[in-house]
């Protein structure tokens, strides 16, 4: 799920399907990639979906969605997703980031479509709907904590509050809810950064840790704001996070652990569900929440 910069850690990542699917698929439909941009009059999705329909007729469509895209059209089928302009002439397989909220929106919405799929990293391009999903490592539904560095970790929040760990990438927009919500319960919380969006993750991760004020600097990475390059430091902590992670099956983020057991939490929850958790007054409940990034 890493192009750290010492070359330890691999991606977890990768960008769905390359430049030879572009040209396989070009090839076969007589279609070109090109740029672009939005049309003046409102999108037409029963117009593209006829089209689809033509051009693309042993792809299931699911679902047609042409607001918020800069003029694509996002289009899900089964647990895939593509664009398209929307005359949908023009086809495009990878992801869209906005750049602005700095998320991989595209990672966001196969998260939502099959959690499965992101673990895994990869998009299918249309036409592969019969090939098998990629396979993903089971969550435990406890871990051990004791042997993870005190450097691959951030603390915040209240000293007296309840305590909580975090496995958390800053580039998921899930984790910046969570962060909403344990600051709501006054929550003392042990974050710990993994990198599933890939090399920028690491990036800021490490700008983080080695901050002279960390979790100011945590704060700062959630609201958008941009980091300071601080001098170099041991980062290997991260390198055990991010280790610990892959060994438990953690696909996606945020991961919440209550310390006192090593009982996991997959995806975000509310104030009050984080609460009783925390407390221990809820049951266990290990189901893959779609609520992650």
């Amino acid at each position: 799920m890493i192009e750290a910069p010492k070359q330890r850690t691999s991606r977890w990542l990768r960008p769905a399907a390359g430049i030879a699917a572009l040209i396989t698929l070009s090839a076969a439909t007589g279609w070109g990639v090109a740029s672009l941009a939005s049309t003046a009059s409102g999108p037409d999705t029963a117009k593209v979906r006829a089209a689809l329909k033509l051009r693309l007729p042993k792809t299931p469509i699911d679902a047609i969605n042409c607001k918020g895209l800069g003029g694509l059209c996002e289009v899900a089928s089964k647990s895939t997703l593509f664009y398209v302009d929307r005359a949908a002439k023009y086809l495009v397989i990878g992801r869209v980031y906005d750049m602005e909220a700095r998320q991989d929106l595209t990672a966001a919405r196969l998260l939502a479509l099959n959690p499965d799929l992101l673990a895994a990293g990869a998009a299918r391009r249309p036409g592969d709907e019969d090939a098998p999903p990629p396979q993903r490592a089971s969550m435990p539904t406890r871990v051990p904590l004791a042997g993870l560095p005190a450097n691959g970790a951030i603390s915040w929040g209240p000293a007296g509050g309840p305590r909580v760990v975090v496995f958390s990438d800053f580039h998921c927009g899930y984790c910046k809810k969570l962060e909403a919500e344990l600051k709501a319960i006054g929550a003392r919380v042990e974050e710990r950064p993994i990198s599933i969006f890939g090399a920028e993750s690491r990036k800021d991760a490490e700008r983080v840790i080695c901050s002279a004020r960390p979790e100011v600097a945590l704060h700062m990475a959630y609201s958008g704001l941009a980091l300071a390059n601080p001098k170099p430091c041991d980062t290997s902590g991260l390198d055990a996070n991010e280790a610990f992670a892959k060994a438990h099956g953690f696909g996606g983020t945020p991961v919440i652990v209550r310390p006192s057991d090593g009982a996991v939490l997959e995806g975000f929850r509310p104030a009050a569900a984080l609460r009783a958790f925390l407390s221990g007054t809820a049951a266990l409940s290990i189901t893959k929440d779609k609520t992650h990034g």
